[in-house]
């Protein structure tokens, strides 16, 4: 049978159609849904002076369990509850805070984020406990956010002052805190104090009013607490930097409430400690031979300090005086052969140990040898 030309030209314009169809141009597939991270579901929160510290961590995949392309923007909802009142996805949550993508690693601690949301006076006011909630949401896609992280209620009472005037001292093995001691609150009772310590990559000569502009090692961590207005930091290194903060905490009933930050406080410790003397020095006098002229034998204790460089031994031919240092190198074993001596002289020999810092210790008990 032989078509009309019309019907033979609309044929061949829907075939090409198909194929132009089925060909399209190359380029990155477009998904069929939006992307949607994976809800949020270690929400936790915790009052820090006059803020609440919320932690999470972020997501990194998609409902589709495929990797999110980049971190998602965030969204922090807060509600504020009537006393005895359970929040659910039914209250009347706010948008307290949107952080957008490329603002979030701000926020990023190690695996974590970390936002601090500034709390509002009229819920500092309230010895009885402030009932407020959070949950989270991220956003990958415009379209859809994730679902509703875990709720987290917590209730808000008039935060304890700072800590003031925190000074530091340096000892030979620890460093030593103390600051100005603080009054709880109206319908507090005292807990502690906790010391929170970082390390900083360099000695620094200032303090910034900005702390974030401190180039740290690592997050601040807390060194331990303390019942009364000292601390003695036992793990450090001479030579490195250190970042001191004091929090004080009080108890409402079961709750436990943290101060802010106090003033900060930077120290480098230097190690200006000597050894202590070397003990047990002897002489012992090797007399002459045909094969070879006399000497003395010195010999003493191993010091036990934990930084030993090693020793010098000192002679003088006036017991009152420490003489001359016969060593230019550093004794590395607590002996040593003095084969300068001359016959019929009497000598008096001391010793001290050096730290690997350069820290001499007192010289040792002065002990006499008579060459013969």
């Amino acid at each position: 049978m032989i078509r009309p030309p019309a019907l033979n030209a609309l044929v061949l314009s829907l075939c090409v159609s198909a194929l132009l169809a089925g060909c399209a141009s190359p380029g990155d597939p477009t998904p069929r849904h939006p992307v949607v991270p994976v809800p949020i579901a270690d929400l936790a929160a915790r009052q820090s002076g006059s803020e609440m510290v919320l932690t999470f961590t972020p997501p990194a995949r998609s409902m589709d369990r495929e990797a999110l392309a980049e971190r998602p923007s965030i969204e922090i909802f807060r509600v504020e509850l009537a006393p005895g009142a359970t929040a659910d996805k039914k209250s009347p949550w706010r948008l307290a805070y949107a952080i957008p993508s490329e603002r979030v690693d701000a926020y990023a601690k190690e695996n974590h984020i970390e936002f601090r949301d500034l709390l509002p006076p009229a819920s500092l006011g309230h010895p009885e406990g402030f009932p407020m909630a959070y949950l989270v949401r991220t956003r990958a896609a415009k379209a859809r956010a994730s679902d509703d992280s875990n709720i987290q209620t917590v209730r808000v009472f008039p935060p304890p002052a700072a800590p003031g005037d925190v000074r530091t001292a340096v000892a030979e093995s620890a460093i030593v805190l103390s600051w100005a001691q603080t009054t709880p609150p109206t319908g507090a009772t005292f807990s502690s104090y906790r010391v929170y310590r970082a390390q900083l990559e360099s000695e620094q000569e200032s303090i910034p009013q900005d702390l974030s502009q401190l180039k740290l090692k690592g997050p601040r961590e807390l060194a331990g607490s303390s019942t009364s207005s000292n601390f003695r930091d036992l793990h450090f290194e001479f030579d490195q930097t250190y970042l001191y903060t004091v929090r004080s905490v009080v108890s409402f009933g079961t709750d436990l409430v943290e101060s802010a930050d106090s003033a900060p406080a930077i120290v480098t410790p230097r190690d200006t400690f000597p050894p202590a003397a070397a003990r047990g020095l002897e002489a012992a006098i090797i007399p002459a031979t045909p094969q070879g002229a006399a000497y003395v034998e010195l010999s003493w204790e191993i010091s036990p300090e934990s930084d030993l460089a090693g020793y010098r031994a000192y002679r003088s031919e006036q017991e009152g005086t420490s003489g001359d240092r016969l060593n230019e190198e550093l004794l590395p074993s607590p002996a040593f052969r003095d084969i300068s001596v001359v016959s019929g002289r009497r000598y008096f020999y001391r010793v001290s140990a050096v730290d690997r810092s350069g820290n001499e210790s007192p010289m040792s008990s002065a002990v006499p040898a008579d060459v013969p």
